[in-house]
């Protein structure tokens, strides 16, 4: 592997053309994020300030590694999972002189060194998927919240859950604003997103036919929505299993099967787990399931598959196609297991469409930018988790509808008034 002074580690700095050539499709199809990077590189609002990310390193990212330092960022970034990097847009991002970290297929160890790496520079900001760089500072380097660090944001779900979590119990020690729960994010990059590039990677480590399967998915949340959505549209039956009962009656009203688990499992052919909980299929559920059962995970970590269970009682291993190891168990079944567990959609595919990561990174920068301006005029935001601004995710959907030609009504002056008018009744 390159490296070059602690500036950067990648798997191949050879790359880096066929990465250039990735990023310049995804920014053709992000006209809000460029669209930001033209307004800003001309005022540079960053300047004088370094950013550590630690977020999935694919062409949609790389757009807006370089819309930060366009903005005169100085930025230092790692990926957020062991199987997500794409190792050409990584080269595109060293070879154009990006401190980055990461390539596909680094183990535990090696991720953690890479978040360890990014933060040599004292980032005054953090740019979080999972909150594993934040929970690196707190745990490792609790002076830099203190020193340094002025806030952060956090992507995903599970990231948000840990954070919320930690902001309950005291312990969270600066702002993080959680851009996963804008609606320009979580009601299409979730959905959207993770139901187009869940089935698109289930596809490329499968080529199976999905119309006629029973396709389970496991938690209808936001991604198991748009997991279920895009499954039925390809004709599948799609069940659903659920913990929570009001979730579990929006999946039947949607027109689902929902039962639990350990029913599912006997009947599924392909098995999507999107909850963010551990243990989601254990033994007991690998021990009915039919031979030739397709098992994967879209959840942040790969604790939804507990694969410790799988192994006990498999007596062969091995990948018969990239991303795909057939477990040949003790009594002849075979069960599939797709990207060992971890993120399909990332590791067996390319991610979320560049479309709706164009709202999704600019809710990023844009909450980022809030950060700065707030601490240029020298005011903090309280330790702990939070949302951005209305008036942020209706000026994204209106830019992105207006990049589409999309034109929609506006209240008339009567209908404002009318609305805060509450004495009007009948």
């Amino acid at each position: 592997m390159n490296h070059k002074s602690g500036k950067y580690k990648v798997k191949d700095l050879g790359l880096a053309s066929q990465g250039n050539l990735l990023i310049e499709w995804a920014e053709s199809r992000m006209p809000v994020l460029t669209a930001l990077r033209a307004k800003y590189a001309k005022t540079k609002p960053f300047k004088g300030y370094r950013i550590a990310g630690c977020l999935h390193v694919t062409k949609e990212t790389a757009v807006l590694v370089r819309t930060f330092i366009e903005a005169g960022a100085e930025v230092s970034w790692s990926g957020c999972n062991p199987l997500s990097t794409n190792d050409a847009v990584a080269a595109a991002l060293a070879k154009d002189g990006t401190s980055i970290f990461a390539w596909h297929g680094m183990n535990t160890k090696e991720f953690y060194w890479c978040i360890e790496e990014t933060l040599k520079f004292h980032p005054h900001l953090t740019l979080d998927d999972g909150a594993d760089l934040i929970f690196t500072i707190h745990n490792k380097h609790p002076e830099f919240a203190q020193k340094f660090v002025i806030g952060g944001t956090e992507e995903t779900t599970t990231g948000v859950h840990r954070l919320r979590a930690m902001a309950g119990a005291g312990a969270l020690k600066y702002p993080v604003i959680a851009v996963n729960d804008a609606e320009t994010k979580w009601d299409f990059d979730n959905v959207y997103g993770t139901g187009q590039s869940t089935l698109d990677g289930v596809l490329r480590a499968t080529s199976v036919l999905l119309a006629g399967k029973n396709i389970v998915v496991a938690g209808f949340g936001h991604c198991g929505k748009g997991v279920a959505m895009r499954a039925k549209g390809l004709g599948a039956n799609v069940i659903v299993t659920e913990v929570k009962p009001t979730a579990a009656l929006k999946a039947t009203l949607e027109g689902y099967r929902v039962m639990p688990m350990d029913q599912a499992a006997k009947v599924g052919d392909v098995f999507i787990t999107a909850t963010g909980v551990k243990d989601v299929i254990i033994d007991r559920h690998f021990k009915v399931m039919k031979n030739g059962a397709i098992v994967c995970n879209t959840g942040h970590y790969d604790c939804e598959v507990n694969l410790v269970h799988l192994a006990k009682f498999t007596k062969r291993k091995r990948e018969i196609r990239m991303n795909n190891e057939e477990y040949t168990l003790k009594n002849g079944r075979r069960i599939y297991v797709l990207a060992q567990g971890r993120l399909v959609n990332l590791a067996a595919a390319e991610g979320h469409p560049s479309e709706v990561m164009d709202m999704s990174f600019a809710n990023q920068f844009m909450s980022q930018l809030r950060l700065v301006e707030l601490h240029r005029k020298g005011v903090r935001l309280e330790n702990g988790v939070h949302d951005i601004p209305s008036a942020q995710d209706q000026e994204i959907a209106n830019v992105k509808l207006s990049t589409q030609g999309i034109r929609i009504d506006k209240l008339t002056p009567e209908q404002e008034a009318y609305m805060e008018d509450f004495s009007a009744g009948t």
